[in-house]
């Protein structure tokens, strides 16, 4: 079974609507993902507001920067 993931991004942010659309068919098939919006906290913002989207690993905290695809994000969760 997949990790869990966050995706951190915004609403009105194109890249991020981007990142969900090559998420959806992973999270059809059993992917976890929880919808971060950064702007609910200034912390947040700081850290992710010029990376947006970002899809971390829950259980070991790594990252995955935009761009990628299916594939790299598979990769990513092996």
């Amino acid at each position: 079974m997949p990790p869990e993931c966050q995706l951190f991004g915004t609403l009105g942010c194109h890249l991020c609507e981007l990142a969900e659309a090559e998420l959806m068919p992973l999270v059809e098939h059993g992917l976890l993902v929880e919808l971060v919006d950064i702007a609910e906290s200034e912390a947040m913002f700081e850290a992710y507001g010029l990376r947006i989207p970002v899809l971390r690993r829950i259980d070991s905290g790594e990252e995955l920067n935009w761009p990628f695809d299916a594939a790299q994000v598979v990769n990513f969760l092996q």
